[in-house]
Parts: structure tokens; C-alpha cells; sequence
């Protein structure tokens, strides 16, 4: 078992030393610190990392915030959950480009009252999440500031010219997205409603709770679908669902020129387990309003066109992939009900500047 440590550190270069000591990272070599990896000339220990690409790739580049307050509760979401999650929802958008993640920079600020125990099981999370998706540390920041903001660059690389855009659909092309849609919104509803202090325990009691609240805390993405769809071609455009479905598509289709008409009976909504069927009964969610407007779940929404459809059999997590629409050439986005009715679908997910 991993001992925790409760103890502080005095100095920003201990703080450094910490995160270079919990997480896979590359530092200075000419130090005799630790053999640099592949591609990297220099790394943690100056004033900058230093990267020497060979020509036979392209990297993909992507940077993400993560703040307490707006996309975690410190009071509530346990602080390895925070770690993993911040790491992971960075790569996403690396994964939907079709690359592989590599690298990472890390900027922490955060107060004298989280560089305890909070930072040690904050490190721990993203330490796992790094070793899961092969992505080692180079360089970064790191502040004291009254609530914790973290900020991660991730660079991926990828054959010269497969990187998979937004902008790829064409009328005809089926839609397509990978999971289940609404579990990370239900999951936050859930942890909103939760007493601070008691999550952990539940989660440690109960199996089905852990499944439920998975997708939030612990959310996976799809890095070997995307990098498939990217070599072999299949995929036409590409975004990873980070926003809700609705606002996601509209990307898409914005950037593509085209529009879209979705089938709700198709949409992947989420999935229950049974012990915990009564809990989120009284939450009174609508599953579909969740799926289309929820965001947070990093699945991937991807187009394909009608002759390459055969071939997504071969595809990683192939039976996880759902058809779920087509574009289409007018410039609205049109959802299809039960019975055939359609209204318009306007992008309702998350928008930190929309007016409430």
C-alpha cells in the first residue's frame, strides 16, 4: 500500500520534486538524472523543454483548465478523482485529433492547505491516468493561489497528414458516437446532492455506486478509436463529447458547412445499475436531456462515410459504437422522435460564457 504523506513542503523547487517524484516524467538527462526518452532533447530542469521531432510525425497540441469551483467541489470530489480526471479530459481532445499522447506540461496553483495529504492523493490520480495513456511530464509551473487551477498542455503525435478535423463531414455521412451519453452528468447531479465528506465511503460500500459514479470521476477515452478512424481513413471529422451532443454536433456541422438529423431513439443514453435504480429515480432526470445537453463524457462523436461503414467492425470497442444520425446538406440540426416528428436542436450543453 502507498504510505501518504501528511508532511509539506517548504520551497517551490520541493514542490517540483514531489510532482517529478509521483509522476512518470522526463527530466534534464544531461543531469544524470533520469535517460532521456525518444524525442525529447531536454526535459524538467530548465528553463524549458526541449523537444527534437524527426520528420516522420506531426504533433498534435492541446491545452485545458481545470478549476475548483467550476469543474470540481473541493469539498466533495475526492482529490485522486481530481488528479485523474484533469489529465485525462486534456487528452481527449488529443485522442479526437486520431494521435497518440506523449507528452504533457503541468501548471498547479494551488493553497497552503492542499500541499498535505490533497496534493500526495492528487498526484496519485494523475500518476494513474498517466501511466494509462503512456503520457510522460516535461515541464510546467506551479503557483500558491486561494483555490486550486490546474492547467495542462498535452502534445501527441500522429502520421503527417491523418489528424482527423471537425470540418471532414459531408451530407450522406452516417453519425456515430462511442458509449453511453449522460453518465458524467449524472454522476456530478449525484455528487451535488451528496454531504460532503461521505462520498468516499459510500463508494468504498458500494460496487454499483462505483460503476454509476465511474464516468465522472474516473472517465476513460477512447485513444486506440480515435487513432484507428484517424490511420485507417474511416473517419470523416472527428470531436471528442466534452460539451453535451447537441453543442458538440454543432461544431461539427458549423465547421463542415452541413447539417444534421439525429434519430432520439438511437442516442446511447445511460446506463443504471439496478441497486442504484431507486437513487436516481428520485433525482427526476430526463436521460435523453442528459445525453444531448449533459457533456462531460469525452466519448467520441465521429463521421463516416456510407462506403467505410462495413469496415468499423474492425474498429477498437466496436460494439460500444452506436449510428445514431447523418449529416445532411441544409444547415439545421434536426432531431428525429418516436414518431417520426422533428423539431430543431439547438446546442444546449456547457458554454462558460452563455447567459443563464
Amino acid at each position: 500500500m502507498t504510505t501518504v504523506r501528511k508532511d509539506r513542503f517548504q520551497t517551490e523547487t520541493q514542490l517540483i520534486e514531489r510532482i517529478t517524484g509521483a509522476i512518470p516524467a522526463v527530466l534534464d538527462g544531461r543531469a544524470g538524472r533520469h535517460p532521456v526518452r525518444d524525442g525529447v532533447r531536454l526535459g524538467i530542469g530548465d528553463d524549458a523543454a526541449v523537444l527534437a521531432p524527426t520528420g516522420r510525425t506531426e504533433w498534435v497540441l492541446t491545452c485545458d483548465a481545470f478549476l475548483e469551483g467550476v469543474h470540481f467541489l473541493g469539498s466533495r470530489h475526492p482529490a485522486d478523482s481530481v488528479g485523474f480526471k484533469s489529465l485525462v479530459r486534456a487528452t481527449s481532445d488529443v485522442a479526437a485529433m486520431g494521435a497518440k499522447p506523449r507528452f504533457f506540461l503541468l501548471t498547479l496553483a494551488l493553497p497552503v492547505a492542499r500541499t498535505g495529504a490533497w496534493l500526495d492523493e492528487f498526484l496519485r490520480g494523475m500518476a494513474r491516468a498517466a501511466r494509462r495513456l503512456g503520457l510522460s511530464l516535461i515541464g510546467g509551473d506551479t503557483k500558491k493561489f486561494p483555490a486550486v487551477s490546474i492547467s495542462i498542455t498535452v502534445l501527441g503525435e500522429i502520421a503527417p497528414g491523418t489528424a482527423v478535423p471537425r470540418s471532414g463531414a459531408r451530407p450522406g455521412d452516417i453519425i456515430y458516437v462511442s458509449g453511453r451519453l449522460g453518465q458524467a452528468q449524472l454522476g456530478l447531479e449525484i455528487v451535488r446532492r451528496t454531504p460532503p465528506g461521505t462520498l468516499r465511503k459510500q463508494l468504498r460500500a458500494s460496487p454499483a455506486f462505483r460503476r454509476l459514479l465511474q464516468p465522472h470521476l474516473y472517465p476513460k477515452i477512447r485513444v486506440e478509436l480515435g487513432a484507428w478512424l484517424a490511420r485507417t481513413g474511416v473517419g470523416s471529422a472527428m470531436i471528442d463529447i466534452s460539451d453535451g451532443l447537441s453543442t458538440d454536433l454543432n461544431h461539427v456541422c458549423v465547421a463542415s458547412g452541413a447539417g444534421a438529423r439525429l434519430w432520439a431513439e438511437r442516442i446511447p443514453c445511460v446506463d443504471i445499475p439496478a441497486a442504484q435504480a431507486k437513487r436516481v429515480a428520485q433525482l427526476k432526470l430526463d436521460p435523453l436531456h442528459m445525453a444531448l445537453d449533459g457533456g462531460d463524457d469525452y466519448e467520441l462523436l465521429f463521421t463516416v462515410a456510407p462506403r467505410h461503414v462495413p469496415r468499423l467492425r474492425q474498429a477498437p470497442g466496436f460494439s460500444d459504437l452506436r449510428a445514431i444520425g447523418e449529416i445532411t446538406t441544409g444547415k439545421q440540426i434536426l432531431l428525429v422522435g418516436p414518431q417520426g416528428s422533428e423539431r430543431r436542436l439547438e446546442p444546449g450543453g456547457w458554454d462558460h460564457f452563455r447567459k443563464k
